[in-house]
């Protein structure tokens, strides 16, 4: 019985209005079917967390999960059944242990960008796959559509932090990265309490995220460059490309 329910029924008792037991317990299973049917998303709800998830996940993809885990754990939110595994507290240690390392890692001049190399295999399957399951207990279609948008927003959004840290680390001092990480930080936060409690405004904020990206993106273009070299690089594509051309050069 919810605690808010107890109080009103000693209330009532204070009052002289006593309650039998079966109706007491016929009340709480009402308040709490009331309280889950209350907490249940609506649509844009779910859409406004698909995408939350899917390009969170490019930025901060342990954050996310742990937010998001936590937030359902506490019973901030209803999260849907397909979620429900974020919660788990095997999870939420391990997102929890990895959102530690990362917030440093990513505040380190080069360090940072040989991170995101690293997890661009990562970041983007995972939004894909965190987006798509927002629907996957409920609505096979909606999964595979959302898992699509979720991937894109994951790739858009990897691209432009990458992008931007590639740039800023061809700067001399020290602390520009340290505080476009905090600002990373503080702007996936803001993404998923915006999604969860305010989807509409989560919605025009998400439009304007994706406009800036692009404009970013286009400003910032021999550096996306340089990250696309790079990333070849480390999953040795340039190697390959070499060792092909010499065998091709010698026959």
């Amino acid at each position: 019985m919810p605690d808010w329910l107890a109080s009103f029924i000693q209330w009532l008792h204070g009052m002289g209005l006593h309650l039998g037991p079966d109706s007491a317990a016929a009340l709480g299973q009402a308040a709490q079917s009331a309280g889950r049917a209350a907490a249940r998303m609506d649509m844009p709800q779910l859409l406004a967390l698909a995408a939350a998830l899917g390009w969170a996940s490019g930025v901060r993809l342990y954050a996310v999960v742990f937010l998001v885990g936590a937030m359902g754990a506490a019973d901030w939110i209803a999260l849907p059944a397909g979620l429900h595994l974020l919660q788990h507290p095997a999870v939420l240690a391990a997102s929890g242990f990895m959102m530690f390392i990362e917030f440093f890692a990513d505040k380190i001049p080069w360090l940072d960008s040989l991170w995101d190399a690293v997890h661009s295999v990562i970041r983007i399957p995972a939004g894909a796959l965190l987006a798509g399951s927002v629907f996957g207990a409920d609505s096979a279609t909606m999964a595979v559509v959302a898992g699509l948008l979720g991937g894109s927003l994951a790739t858009t959004a990897f691209a432009t932090k990458a992008t931007t840290r590639a740039a800023i680390n061809t700067s001399p001092e020290p602390f520009s990265n340290g505080l476009a990480s905090l600002f990373e930080d503080g702007l996936v936060v803001v993404v998923v309490w915006l999604a969860t409690q305010h989807p509409v405004a989560f919605g025009v904020a998400l439009v304007v995220m994706l406009l800036v990206s692009a404009l970013l993106l286009l400003w910032l273009a021999r550096f996306l460059k340089l990250v696309v070299r790079k990333l070849r690089g480390f999953f040795g594509h340039d190697t390959l490309a070499q060792s092909d051309a010499r065998v091709s050069s010698g026959s």
